[in-house]
């Protein structure tokens, strides 16, 4: 994919050095802000692809600027903190970042992160040539849930469900085989990771966050069911 635009606010000038130098020499043109109010005037005015955002930024801080970003915007979003707390963790993710990764951080981690969700955001309609790939008319129904795998849109009853990238990859493999188990390393595979041990709060985020959009009570869910010491499954 070309010229794909890629958003670091940081207000660490070091780490954005290096964060540009490594993703700019895998072919990603490198925007930058320091502050949260500059990040929200560059989505405004600039074709982001992706951003990578700080919690504790100036102006405005990271959770905000993720409130706002996903008022509008679908694009993967990363959160890079030196934040470690797991309550840190599941706002970010509950707030719709796609990976949530703490300081100090492997720049070539931050990189595949950023290869992956990519990935996976533009197999997902992130853009036309993706759409079009999609066979025309190809749904997914189980229960009161369509899937229409044409534009990649969830609906209950006939509302949309908005879903980031992330969750939808989990609901279309969920709903290609309802009633089959599938682990949280087959999930993670599906999203186009691989699962590591600190990764298993974050997978029981995702799902609690898609319960919260499709149940009509997450805490006795009718479709997306947990399968004890095994993973997670999806029924009629």
């Amino acid at each position: 994919m070309l010229n794909q635009n890629i958003l670091i606010a940081e207000d660490d000038a070091d780490i954005v050095e290096l964060l540009s130098l490594y993703l700019s020499s895998e072919g990603y043109t490198i925007f930058s802000a320091e502050n949260g109010l500059r990040v929200l005037d560059i989505i405004g005015s600039t074709k982001i692809d992706l951003a990578i955002l700080d919690i504790m930024m100036p102006e405005m801080n990271g959770y905000d600027v993720l409130r706002r970003i996903r008022e509008n915007y679908n694009f993967p979003v990363i959160i890079l903190s030196a934040r470690e707390l797991d309550s840190d963790r599941i706002l970010g993710l509950n707030l719709g970042a796609d990976a949530y990764l703490t300081k100090p951080f492997n720049p070539l981690e931050v990189v595949a992160y950023v290869k992956s969700a990519l990935r996976r955001y533009y197999q997902l309609g992130g853009n036309e040539s993706a759409v079009k790939s999609v066979p025309e008319d190809q749904t997914l129904n189980v229960g009161e849930l369509e899937l229409d795998l044409l534009k990649f849109i969830l609906r209950k009853r006939g509302r949309i469900v908005p879903l980031t990238p992330t969750e939808m990859k989990i609901v279309i493999k969920l709903m290609h085989h309802p009633g089959h188990v599938y682990t949280k390393a087959q999930l993670y595979s599906c999203i186009g990771g691989e699962l590591y041990e600190s990764d298993d709060n974050t997978m029981m985020v995702h799902i609690s966050n898609i319960r919260s959009k499709i149940e009509d009570d997450p805490s006795n869910p009718r479709y997306i069911k947990t399968v004890r010491g095994l993973g997670y499954k999806i029924e009629e």
